[in-house]
């Protein structure tokens, strides 16, 4: 029996660099709940200290998914902060760092891992194990061609599917500006065949990726590369499917839009790559101002970091808004605690902030329900007129962003300064 399921494949455990203390099974559960997230990756299987985590922790549910241990749950209170709901399944998935030489230049490709079984995990593992330390970080570095990860990930687990990630940021990607291929097929040569999607990172979203023909044949996925429990679910894929790893991998490889029903997307400006820049010197540009300076920084005359936006029109044999016949849809957000954030004019994260999402969770039952679900009059008698409003206009794509840029996070906003105010005093005289 199909439902819309919401899932996000791509996360990290607290074993990875630069990322929560607070990352464990069950606050992943929780927070999944909360966000509305049917299926959540669980990041990492690679590490030798959250697989033991993993395997304590979870059981086996319907066919190649996993929830909590039934004995972990009873009795556990979590202060009403929770979500209504089935509880969380996870889907055993890992990323991974290849840094190698091919054709004469350093290539840095992320890659994504997808298996159904902790059997083809420890399988996969113990063949990693020979070519770099799994211990030494929750997304290993292997001096491993992105083709042989492949290869030895098929060749162990027929099952798992491997997915390059953030395919466009600069640094360490497929597509990437720096250190990337200009193809799938240059990466993975003969292997490209078994290579069925990718993710479009924060910096991209679909609409851009429809420029390249080449792409057509895969499907595009978008997930959180979150490190911290509030950001898992800012990216995510919804699908009308049966509850299963393998309904789930052939909507994947079926690019069927009766069954991927589309993807949730950042807006590409506020990832931290999309323009070209140079932070030392603040200075952030457009593709065509980029190449008015030649490709160096203004200020200093180093070379600019080449953004995602700018790699895609390097890259692109379509023009800008073209659409290929078959396609999955995509639905721009941004996270509910930064649209209540701005329109109570404070940083998220600030007590009142954080009671107000609270509130909103409890009534609306998770956040995917409030940006998605809730109807404008159904939001206007639960919370505060600003914020209805700053949800409605997210909807409607009605927002300002300053870009990012190397490295940088692009500003969105939705009001105009002081705006807030006068949305209240439009409320209450009415």
């Amino acid at each position: 029996m199909s439902e819309k399921l919401f899932i996000d494949f791509h996360i990290h455990s607290r074993f990875s660099r630069a990322t929560s203390k607070e990352i464990t099974v069950e606050n992943l559960a929780r927070w999944a709940q909360i966000k509305g997230l049917t299926v959540l990756g669980t990041g990492d299987f690679t590490h030798p200290g959250w697989l033991k985590e993993l395997k304590e922790n979870l059981e086996p549910v319907e066919p190649g998914l996993y929830k909590i241990k039934s004995q972990k749950v009873k009795g556990k209170n979590n202060n009403g902060f929770i979500a209504d709901g089935r509880e969380t399944r996870f889907i055993l998935s890992s990323e991974i760092s290849c840094i190698y030489s091919k054709n004469n230049r350093v290539r840095k490709i992320h890659i994504l891992v997808l298996s159904p079984t902790f059997e083809a995990v420890e399988k996969i593992n113990s063949r990693l194990e020979f070519i770099g330390n799994l211990k030494a970080d929750g997304r290993p570095i292997l001096g491993l061609d992105a083709k042989e990860l492949l290869k030895i990930v098929l060749q162990v687990s027929p099952a798992s599917i491997v997915i390059p990630c953030h395919a466009w940021t600069p640094w360490f990607s497929i597509f990437g500006s720096k250190s990337g291929f200009d193809s799938l097929e240059e990466c993975f040569e003969d292997y490209s065949r078994y290579v069925y999607a990718a993710e479009t990172g924060l910096s991209s979203d679909p609409a851009m990726n429809w420029r390249l023909s080449s792409l057509d044949k895969i499907t595009l996925i978008s997930n959180s590369d979150s490190h911290s429990l509030r950001k898992i679910g800012r990216e995510a894929n919804v699908f009308d499917i049966e509850l299963s790893y393998r309904s789930i991998m052939e909507a994947i490889k079926l690019k069927d839009p009766k069954k991927f029903l589309y993807t949730i997307e950042f807006f590409p400006e506020e990832g931290k790559y999309h323009f070209d820049g140079h932070r030392l010197c603040n200075v952030c540009l457009s593709p065509a101002e980029s190449k008015k300076h030649g490709n160096l920084c203004p200020v200093c005359g180093k070379p600019l970091t080449i953004g995602v936006l700018n790699r895609v029109e390097e890259l692109a044999d379509r023009p800008e808004g073209a659409k290929p016949s078959l396609v999955i849809p995509f639905k721009h957000l941004v996270p509910l605690e930064e649209i209540i954030a701005e329109a109570l004019g404070m940083l998220p994260g600030a007590k009142k902030v954080d009671a107000e999402y609270q509130l909103l969770i409890k009534k609306f039952g998770n956040e995917f329900n409030i940006l998605l679900e809730a109807s404008q009059l159904e939001l206007q008698a639960a919370t505060l007129p600003e914020i209805a409003e700053g949800i409605s206009r997210v909807r409607d794509g009605k927002v300002i962003i300053d870009p990012g840029y190397d490295g940088v996070f692009g500003k969105v906003r939705i009001f105009n300064q002081g705006e807030q105010k006068s949305i209240c005093k439009q409320r209450a005289l009415f």
